[in-house]
């Protein structure tokens, strides 16, 4: 069975390789046909964040201004995203049609060859160069935009807590790290891919995964402290009560801990992490100021609904199976001569191999895209359903109406641009899914007196 199937490999890698197809014509049409859906569904949405008027089942809670300031986050945001594809197509464009990864593969080899010993002048090191140099090429072309993005957008919309000092901190740990796990890595990924032969594919799934499950462990231990201040959540009324929800779902909680979001941001989110028998719940400092304890803890059942119903395991398996796919298309494109020639290359580095072949897969990208969004809105109904079954609907729905306030999230969208773009539903099909019929008035006003006096409690017991 497996002769046949590298038989047949082998035979449509044979007919993949014919310099009579027109792959960079076929690469930018794709990239150029992408960008237009892009803009189309950008065009569709930001007409739903013209709108004034408070969507029906939002009207009994979410005041006109909170409804006007999110309207208008959102369409910041549109505007700014467009700018910024527009140029990301723009320069991705003429990096393709003009050659200029060539230039750059011979610019790094020159360095290579001159600058480093001689042990370190094979193809490995020279990959490596060039994935680096033209990643921070690109990181200092897109620093304008994150600048703006933090320090404009964010800013004007009350969101960003970051100083420029941060700023420049974050870059530079962000590229350490790149460089401390990159090199390793990439040097592993194409050692695998010349000891292998042929039979590559399923030792660089392997590989993957087994990178994956590290990254697991590794991250809320090594990477995270680097870039935030973990805390342990303080005895109290709320600790205890997520302590006992955890006990009764029989989740294995080992840490809660209280992560420094506003140093960053004012956005709000929670989430756990860790391996399966050891599981560290996070929550931001931002959900705590400004949510109560009953709805901290309704966040955290649909959070641990989507841990008993098994969908983080889920979307690793799907992960798995997806770059398993991916490495098995690679094998097709890998020794494809007319590829490389197509893009003016007369060597045949692996990695190039591997960046244009990603190029030539970019149409799928799309479909894969569409079809993950449609499982994981299905995923957090099954969460909400989870949570709401366990007598947190009320609760869930308005720390859901809360959430949608603080973070600004656009209240309405369209429904191509939603099933394209967005991994959970819109704020009205989630409320409309647990049943939630409408609170005692508008969550985005002044508080009650009772709620006031319910989130100073919390607080204090925090």
């Amino acid at each position: 069975m497996l002769e046949i199937l590298f038989n047949a490999a082998a035979a449509l890698t044979s007919r993949l390789d014919n310099p009579s197809i027109p792959w960079k014509k076929l690469i930018l049409t794709f990239a150029v046909g992408e960008f237009a859906l892009e803009t189309y569904l950008q065009y569709r949405q930001y007409k739903i964040l013209q709108k004034r008027t408070v969507p029906t089942p939002l009207k009994n809670e979410i005041d006109q201004s909170t409804f006007d300031k999110s309207q208008a986050y959102g369409r910041a945001k549109a505007q700014f995203g467009f700018v910024q594809n527009l140029w990301s197509q723009i320069k991705n464009f003429a990096v393709l049609r003009y050659d200029l990864f060539p230039l750059l593969w011979a610019a790094t080899g020159t360095i290579v060859a001159t600058r480093f010993p001689e042990r370190f002048s094979g193809e490995i090191t020279h990959s490596l160069a060039f994935v680096f140099a033209y990643s921070w090429l690109e990181t200092l072309l897109s620093l304008p935009f994150s600048y703006y993005h933090h320090f404009h957008l964010e800013e004007r919309f009350g969101f960003n807590k970051l100083t420029p000092a941060l700023f420049v901190t974050d870059f530079l740990k962000g590229q350490a790290l790149s460089l401390a796990f990159g090199i390793p890595l990439g040097a592993a990924f194409l050692q695998i891919i010349n000891r292998t032969g042929d039979a590559f594919f399923l030792y660089i799934w392997l590989f993957t995964l087994g990178v994956q499950l590290a990254a697991i462990t590794i991250y809320p231990i090594l990477i995270v402290p680097l870039f935030n201040k973990l805390t342990p959540l303080p005895p109290g009324p709320l600790k205890t009560r997520v302590e006992t929800l955890a006990s009764t779902l029989k989740f294995p909680l080992t840490e809660l801990q209280v992560i420094d979001g506003s140093k960053r941001s004012a956005h709000s989110n929670a989430y756990f992490t860790g391996l399966p028998w050891k599981k560290t719940i996070v929550i931001y400092d931002t959900l705590l100021e400004k949510s109560s304890p009953s709805e901290v803890e309704a966040v955290l059942a649909h959070e641990l609904g989507h841990w008993k119903m098994g969908h983080t395991t889920s979307l690793l398996l799907i992960s798995s199976a997806h770059l398993f796919w991916v490495f098995g298309l690679f094998r097709l494109f890998i020794h494809n001569g007319s590829l490389y020639d197509a893009f003016g290359f007369r060597e045949r580095p692996v990695m190039i191999g591997f960046i244009l072949f990603n190029a030539v897969l970019s149409p799928t990208d799309s479909l894969v895209k569409l079809l993950m969004n449609i499982w994981t809105r299905r995923m957090e109904f099954q969460a909400d359903e989870f949570s709401n079954n366990l007598g947190y609907a009320r609760d869930l729905a308005s720390s859901l109406i809360k959430l949608q306030i603080q973070n600004l999230s656009s209240m309405d969208a369209d429904w191509m641009y939603s099933a394209y773009h967005y991994s959970h539903p819109i704020l009205t099909e989630r409320l409309q899914a647990v049943g939630w019929t409408g609170g005692e008035g508008k969550v985005g006003a002044a508080a009650t007196a009772d709620e006031k006096s319910e989130k100073s409690d919390g607080k204090a017991e925090l």
